[in-house]
Parts: structure tokens; sequence; C-alpha cells
């Protein structure tokens, strides 16, 4: 269940830089949980790539776009329209919303503050802004780094044209998915620069195919963070 800060902040629509309730240290320690951000453009292979790493190498994949659609589902969820629309629309859902959503998540696997279970994650295509970024590390977990997939908007386009006549999902249409484009080179490109200059930017050729990709992926995560990834 998302939690109350995040039904304050959608209650009173809420924009994405409406601060929420401070917190005097993050949920998670930084000793305990590893945190991956994972970003691209829609239709970069993010969620492809996190399945390899998953099962090579036992991260937990989170995305912050499913986990949204499954809170716009949820019968009974006072979030459903607020988010059915904004992704409709390809506009950010309140930070809020979606970082109380990431938390519990995060939770579920290593038995909240105190559960004592050790945690790494890939949080995929978040965070969408700076604000989002700030508010995550200061709240919930500082990141460890971001791996970027970098890829031409027509090889994406291509790629969700291609996706959208099976998936089923709203936003895969060719108006929704301009729109997103255009959100992610306004919104999230100043985080991925952001983390660049703090030297916590993996950047990934995502043109190729998901197996070379991932051969690049693989080597330059266990650069970082050593062979095997135990983090």
């Amino acid at each position: 269940m998302v939690k109350n800060r995040a039904a304050m902040a959608a209650r009173q629509n809420a924009s994405p830089e409406l601060p929420a309730p401070p917190k005097s240290t993050p949920t998670f320690s930084p000793e305990d949980v590893a945190v991956i951000f994972v970003l691209g453009g829609p239709g970069s292979g993010k969620g492809t790539q996190c399945a390899k790493l998953v099962a090579d190498y036992g991260f937990t994949h989170l995305s912050a776009g499913d986990l949204l659609r499954a809170e716009q589902d949820r019968p009974g969820s006072e979030f459903g329209d607020l988010i059915r629309n904004n992704i409709k629309e390809g506009i950010i859902v309140p930070m809020e919303v979606t970082v109380a959503l990431l938390e519990n998540a995060m939770g579920e696997t290593v038995g909240g503050k105190e559960g004592g279970k050790k945690g790494k994650f890939l949080i995929d295509g978040f965070p969408r802004k700076m604000d989002q970024a700030l508010f995550f590390d200061e709240s919930v977990c500082p990141s460890r780094l971001t791996l970027f997939f970098d890829c031409p908007e027509d090889v994406m386009l291509a790629r969700l044209l291609d996706r959208g006549k099976t998936s089923g999902r709203s936003d895969d249409n060719i108006e929704s998915i301009k729109k997103r484009f255009r959100v992610f080179v306004d919104t999230s490109m100043p985080v991925v620069d952001h983390f660049d200059k703090e030297g916590k930017v993996i950047k990934v050729n995502a043109t190729q195919s998901p197996d070379e990709v991932y051969k690049v992926v693989r080597t330059e995560l266990e650069k970082r963070l050593g062979k095997g990834m135990g983090i």
C-alpha cells in the first residue's frame, strides 16, 4: 500500500516538485542495500538487460513503470486514474507516489529497515527527474551507480511500435511514444548528466543486439563492482 506521504501529495494534486515530509535518515543503509538506477529512452532495452542481470547475478529488478501500472489496476487504488492519465499523456507521475511504491517493494524484498537482509536492486526507468533522484537518495537509499542505455530515437521508435503490436500497453502508440521521448530528453538526461559528473554512470551503446549489449554491461559492471557482483 502506498504510504501516507504519497496519498497526501496525490489528494492535493501535487506536482513532482512538491517536497515531502523530510526524513532524518534514509530507510535503507547503503551498507545493506545496493541500488543501481537503470535509465534510457523508451525502447532502449532496459528491461531486457535487467532480466539478464537478474538471472546471472541475483539482482532484484524493480520497474517503476510496472509498479505504477500495477497500482493503477489495483482494485480500490486512489491513484489509479491519476497514474493512468499521466502515463497516457506521457506526464511524470508525482514523485511521492513512485518513490513510495519503490520503497515498499524494496522493503518486501529485504524485510523492512529492521529486516536484517541485504539486497541489490536494479531500479528501471527511475529517476525520471532530478528532484526524484535527490529525494530517493535522501529518503530511501543512496544509489551506487546509474546504468545508462544510449540509443537513437529512430531505433527506439521502431522497437516500440513493434512491441505495441502485442504488448497491450496504452502508451505503445506513436503519439504517446513521441511525448515520452520529449519528456526523457528534457527531464531524465539532466539526471544522467548529474550522476556522470560524479563518476557514477556506465554509458552503454544500446543499438547492438541484446547479447552484444549485455557483454558490455557485464564487463563494465564487473569493473566497478567486482567479479560475481556480490556488492
